[in-house]
């Protein structure tokens, strides 16, 4: 039997008892649970990451303007700006984290990583995290099985999804998938990964879902590249043994507390928060506007 990813305490025991890397671990569960193969499994890891890359590069490099105004290749703008805050590789990072998730929002191809609304976050990390330290494909695979096994125990615990548990549980879950991801490929144990999650959770613990006009835009799209951002932190404070006192389990279960408790109007309802807004309203106001004007006669009629 495999392990059903019911808690990080139990995945790091089963993995010491069984002498299971924690990728190989998450292998074991898919053949095990969803009748996968090892090659067909790491072959669609990699397609999967293929994708990624691609929506990195066709954010970077196409029109990215969404039907509603809101996106408007602010990727790209970030990407050419000749002024880095703090480093060129940083403003890599950025930039390639909105632009995944701007081809989302422009209706492109992205890879769900948990969820479509923190499509940016894996690829913006993964890819520059690739590049910084030179990881081939087969380390990046095995990061993203650690950030599979990171999703299922979050996904136990608490939840994936925005609408279930606000934001936190789509681009906190993605970043600290990430964190995790990132730690597995630069070498870090398994404390030092769990602890990057623990960490990153407690950086995203409370965040609301409040999409403008009900689109996943605005203010997804910028908390994708904050996310990628806080991941990288996660990463380099674990990977330094500075420990996030409140073990990642207690993170999650606290994650999941949180986002029982929140109101409906915070859960992807666009009631509150940016989404009630003066500014959020009127953009609401305009964009169903515009989609009743473009319906064909016959649909208007119905």
């Amino acid at each position: 039997m495999s392990y059903l990813f019911e808690s990080f305490k139990g995945w790091k025991s089963y993995c010491e008892e069984k002498n299971l890397s924690l990728p190989e671990s998450v292998i074991e569960y898919e053949v095990d649970q969803k009748n996968g193969e090892r090659d067909k499994i790491q072959a669609g890891l990699l397609q999967a990451y293929d994708v990624m890359r691609d929506a990195v590069k066709t954010g970077l490099e196409e029109e990215m303007t969404s039907r509603s105004g809101m996106i408007n290749n602010g990727a790209k703008k970030v990407y050419n700006h000749p002024l880095s805050v703090l480093s060129p590789e940083f403003q890599k990072l950025i930039s390639r984290a909105l632009a995944a998730k701007e081809v989302n929002s422009c209706m492109g191809r992205v890879v769900a990583a948990p969820t479509a609304g923190a499509s940016g976050i894996l690829p913006g990390t993964l890819v520059t995290a690739q590049e910084i330290h030179g990881l081939t494909d087969e380390q990046i695979i095995e990061g993203l099985l650690v950030g599979a096994g990171i999703a299922l125990i979050i996904e136990e615990k608490a939840s994936l999804a925005g609408a279930v548990g606000g934001c936190q549980a789509e681009t906190g879950s993605a970043a600290a998938m990430a964190a995790g991801a990132i730690v597995y490929c630069l070498g870090g144990n398994t404390d030092q990964i769990f602890n990057a999650v623990a960490v990153t959770i407690q950086c995203m613990l409370g965040l609301v879902c409040d999409p403008v006009a009900g689109l996943v835009e605005v203010p997804c799209v910028v908390r994708n590249a904050s996310a990628a951002a806080i991941s990288f932190s996660s990463a380099q404070i674990a990977l330094a043994n500075v420990s996030g006192v409140i073990p990642v389990d207690e993170c999650v279960e606290a994650m999941g507390e949180v986002g029982a408790s929140m109101e409906s109007r915070y859960k992807e309802t666009a009631m509150g928060g940016l989404a009630a807004t003066l500014t959020g309203q009127a953009i609401s106001e305009r964009v169903l506007i515009k989609d009743i004007e473009i319906l064909p006669d016959d649909e208007l009629e119905e």
